[in-house]
């Protein structure tokens, strides 16, 4: 055997092991959560005795997946379809422009990336303007979030589209916004999309923010619920799996349908700058 043929059977080695170190805690809770109250207080890995699937309908019943899905859908959306339009016309304008004004607004914005959040300051701030307990309130705070990663994406990406470009739709009468969302922002695809996901992933497993800025548990997003599921039904390890697994499900789906996005999109902007 050649070093070659070793060093990739290696390569695949590793990667399996890590592959089965984070599927391990996957497949325990995927089958505690058909198991009954009783063969899953053990939390093994032992076949169910007899498949309750009636659990996760008891767990929609008693954890309000319903309700706190809509929550986290709308806090999501509202975040990506915000934080795409600001950010990427904000990128646009910095990459094109680069003055010394818009240099410095690049680097003070992409600084937030990692500044920590003043909590304190910012909910002085959500009640002076009324957003303290508000869906749009939480959703604007998703998007302030997500701002300084999104236009350091969109930023790069944007400096690889030939300037030729513009000049074309200028003299084709488009202008602005036009030019922008005419001719620009279809070529932004790749990064937009990566961006989108990447931003709906980070809202929908947010947990800090719901927990301060929310007090009423109808605006409860599913984390803060499988929060209080948790709390209520910590001795029923079945129903807390079950939870757990229905909670996850919309993000593994997320992530698996846009992952081949997330990686072109990560790297097409270094490639072609």
């Amino acid at each position: 055997m050649s070093r070659q043929v070793l060093l990739v059977l290696c390569k695949h080695v590793a990667i399996w092991l890590v592959s089965a170190t984070v599927m391990v805690p996957l497949l325990l809770i995927l089958l505690n959560s058909v198991k009954t109250q009783g063969e899953a207080a053990s939390m093994s890995f032992a076949w169910p005795g007899k498949w309750m699937f009636s659990n996760y309908a008891e767990v929609v019943r008693a954890g309000k997946l319903i309700q706190s899905f809509g929550n986290s859908l709308y806090y999501a959306v509202v975040s990506v379809v915000l934080g795409i339009v600001a950010c990427s016309m904000a990128a646009f304008v910095l990459s094109r422009r680069r003055t010394r004004l818009n240099r410095f607004i690049y680097y003070f914005i992409v600084l937030g990336i990692a500044m920590p959040v003043n909590h304190i300051a910012l909910i002085k701030v959500m009640q002076i303007l009324n957003l303290m307990n508000t869906r749009i309130g939480l959703g604007l705070l998703y998007t302030a979030l997500q701002v300084p990663f999104s236009v350091f994406l969109i930023y790069g990406f944007v400096s690889s589209v030939p300037r030729e470009l513009d000049e074309a739709g200028a003299i084709d009468g488009c202008e602005g916004s036009r030019l922008f969302f005419r001719v620009i922002f279809p070529l932004l695809a790749p990064v937009v999309v990566t961006v989108m996901l990447l931003n709906f992933l980070a809202a929908w497993n947010e947990f800090v923010f719901p927990l301060y800025y929310l007090n009423s548990s109808a605006l409860w997003p599913m984390t803060l619920e499988v929060y209080n599921f948790f709390g209520r039904y910590e001795s029923q390890w079945n129903l807390v799996c079950g939870n757990i697994v229905l909670t996850s499900l919309p993000v593994v789906i997320a992530y698996l349908l846009g992952q081949r996005y997330i990686v072109a999109g990560m790297t097409a902007g270094s490639v072609k700058g």
